[in-house]
């Protein structure tokens, strides 16, 4: 396309790109999947449990879509507002309709009153279309002299991770009957209140991490590289467990990192940061400016000729 008729068009990097064409592809087909277990859900809760398995599977690939289209958009210097855009719409799909739309199915609905799973399900969904908003905005702005590169509020991934992990979980413990009967019983009211309380930290100002400063080069990289490995292993042994106590970590790790660093004066926490600058005259006790060593010669006056 030609820059001089349309000098406002976006340079489009194809790899980063795909990654997040992959993120919107599983949500839609997790959305489909979860209308399957809907078709299922009154002659076989068996099946119907079976299709919102798969749709879980399907947002958590999501997840891994999303983990990496900006790391290798960073990596390629190719991060831009046409992938930031791009990846806020495939989001509120992934980790916003989908999510909302699987746990209101199998677990709001079953509340009483039912007006009461639609309002949670209805703030989810607009606590992550808001959030997503906030985020994009934040991103616009000239990014200011040691400005945090964390998150402010629970990110929409984690927050749909977290829900979704947590009732995939229950219902796996309840599916777990002689007669395959699916009563979750008291976990149906856990579940919505978890899914209200991830919605309000959505768009809280509770300050998380977001990894994006972790590299080969970083300091404790290797670290983090066992911990993954260590995950990895746990989530294919017990798959059903340990993808809710990795989102709940996360999740608890935001609530208590703020009184950890004022505990212990962590200095990369903003909590423990100084926000005022300091004067430049703070240290003229102990160290006085030097002279300037270039002096204005005073020219003298012309001398008027005969």
């Amino acid at each position: 396309m030609d820059k001089k008729i349309f000098p406002d068009e976006p340079e489009i990097p194809i790899l980063p790109n795909l990654f997040t064409a992959g993120n919107l592809v599983c949500g839609f087909f997790a959305i489909l999947t979860i209308f399957e277990g809907i078709n299922q859900a009154d002659s076989d809760a068996v099946a119907a449990f079976s299709y919102y398995q798969n749709a879980t599977f399907l947002i958590f690939a999501a997840c891994l879509f999303d983990l990496f289209d900006g790391r290798i958009a960073r990596m390629r210097g190719q991060d831009g507002p046409f992938g930031r855009e791009f990846d806020s719409l495939a989001d509120i799909v992934s980790f916003g309709i989908a999510p909302a739309l699987l746990v209101a199915k199998a677990v709001l609905f079953q509340l009483s009153p039912p007006e009461v799973g639609w309002g949670i399900g209805i703030l989810y969904l607009l606590c992550a279309a808001l959030r997503l908003a906030r985020f994009n905005c934040m991103a616009a702005a000239p990014r200011k002299e040691g400005q945090s590169s964390d998150f402010v509020g629970l990110p929409v991934p984690m927050a749909a991770g977290a829900v979704v992990s947590t009732m995939y979980l229950v219902m796996y413990l309840a599916g777990r009957a002689p007669d395959g009967a699916m009563d979750l019983g008291v976990f149906k009211y856990v579940i919505a209140l978890a899914m209200a309380g991830v919605s309000i930290l959505m768009m809280s100002r509770v300050v998380y991490p977001s990894f994006k400063h972790i590299n080969m080069r970083t300091r404790g990289t290797m670290y983090a590289i066992v911990f993954i490995v260590l995950a990895v292993i746990c989530i294919f042994k017990f798959p059903w467990v340990m993808p809710a106590v990795i989102f709940s970590i996360y999740l608890l790790y935001g609530l208590v990192r703020t009184w950890v660093a004022r505990r212990w004066g962590h200095p990369a926490c903003p909590a423990t940061r100084n926000p005022k600058p300091p004067s430049p005259c703070s240290n003229w006790a102990t160290s006085p400016p030097k002279r300037c060593a270039w002096r204005v010669t005073p020219r003298r006056p012309a001398t008027m000729r005969p």
